[in-house]
C-alpha cells in the first residue's frame, strides 16, 4: 500500500515554523511513497492587488521570497526526504507571472524568468510542477482550488461541489479548511461514494494582515492517503496551536515543560 502525504497551503514567508518544521520532520521519518504540495507555497504579497498602490509594491521581494522558501521548505524537506516531490501552482504561486503579464506583457511573453517553477529553481530539487487534475491515486485528483469558481463557507463542502462536477473524488488547498466531505448516489446496494477533501493550512494567521486580526474559518492541518490498487482512504491531519499532531498514534512536536517543571506533551506511541 502506497503512501502519499499532501501538504497545505504553507504560504511562505509567513508560514507556521512550528508546523512546517514538524511537517518536514514527520515526512523524513515516515518516507511516503509520494508528497503533494497542493498550492499556494509561496504567498507573493508584493505583486498581489492587496498591495496595488503602496509601498509594498515597489519594494519588490519577490526574488527575496522565493529565496526564502527555497531555503526554509525545499533544502530540508530535501534534505530529509529524497522521493517523488509534486507542486501544484496556487492563485499566490502565479501572482509573479500575472503581474508581468498584466503590467509588462511584452515581456511576459518572452521571459520565463518569473515562471512560479523557475523562481523556485524545481530542476535543481527535482520536484515536478503538477498539472491541475492531478491523478495521484484511484478515484482521486488533486488541484489548488482556484481553478474553477465557487466557494462555500462549511469546511469540505467546496471541494466536494467540486468532486460531484468533476465525477472524481477531489483533494483541494486554498479555502483554508480542513474536512472530509462524501457524497453517495445509487440505489439498490449500488453506490457510489465521491470525496472531498480540503487539506487546511500551514500558515501563521497573525501574519495575515488582511484579516485585521478578525476571525477566520480556517483550519491548520494536511492530508494523509493510504492508496490501494483500487481505491484510497484519505485522512485529515489537525496540526494544533503549537505546531503538534498526532499521525498513527505519534505526536509530532517539540516537547515542552509547564511553569512546574511538567511536561506538557509527549511522544503518545
Amino acid at each position: 500500500m502506497r503512501r502519499v502525504v499532501v501538504i497545505s497551503d504553507v504560504q511562505a514567508p509567513y508560514e507556521d515554523k512550528r508546523a512546517l518544521k514538524n511537517v518536514i520532520r514527520f515526512i523524513g521519518e515516515y518516507q511516503p511513497d509520494e508528497v503533494i504540495q497542493i498550492g499556494d507555497l509561496v504567498d507573493y504579497p508584493a505583486p498581489s492587488r492587496w498591495s496595488a498602490g503602496t509601498r509594498a509594491e515597489f519594494e519588490g521581494n519577490v526574488i527575496r521570497d522565493s529565496e526564502y522558501t527555497k531555503a526554509n521548505f525545499l533544502e530540508p524537506l530535501r534534505a530529509v526526504y529524497d522521493g517523488p516531490l509534486g507542486v501544484l501552482e496556487g492563485n499566490h504561486d502565479e501572482r509573479p507571472q500575472k503581474y508581468l503579464a498584466s503590467r509588462a506583457p511584452a515581456l511576459a511573453a518572452e521571459d520565463s524568468f518569473y515562471r512560479f517553477e523557475n523562481l523556485l529553481d524545481f530542476a535543481a530539487y527535482d520536484v515536478q510542477k503538477l498539472q491541475p487534475y492531478y491523478n495521484f491515486a484511484p478515484g482521486w485528483v488533486a488541484i489548488h482550488g482556484h481553478e474553477s469558481p465557487g466557494l462555500n463557507q462549511v469546511a469540505g463542502r467546496t471541494a466536494a461541489s467540486k468532486a460531484r462536477k468533476a465525477g472524481v473524488s477531489v483533494v483541494m488547498g486554498h479555502t483554508h479548511r480542513l474536512a472530509i466531505s462524501p457524497e453517495s448516489a445509487g440505489y439498490g446496494g449500488k453506490l457510489r461514494t465521491l470525496y472531498g477533501f480540503e487539506v487546511g493550512h500551514l500558515m501563521d494567521v497573525r501574519k495575515a494582515g488582511y484579516l485585521k486580526g478578525g476571525p477566520a474559518n480556517w483550519q491548520k492541518g494536511f492530508g494523509l492517503f493510504y492508496v490501494g490498487k483500487y481505491n484510497a482512504t484519505p485522512h485529515a491531519v489537525p496540526v494544533e496551536d503549537d505546531g503538534s499532531f498526532v499521525v498513527e498514534g505519534r505526536r509530532y512536536g517539540e516537547i515542552k515543560r509547564g511553569p512546574k517543571g511538567q511536561f506538557m506533551q509527549k511522544d503518545v506511541r
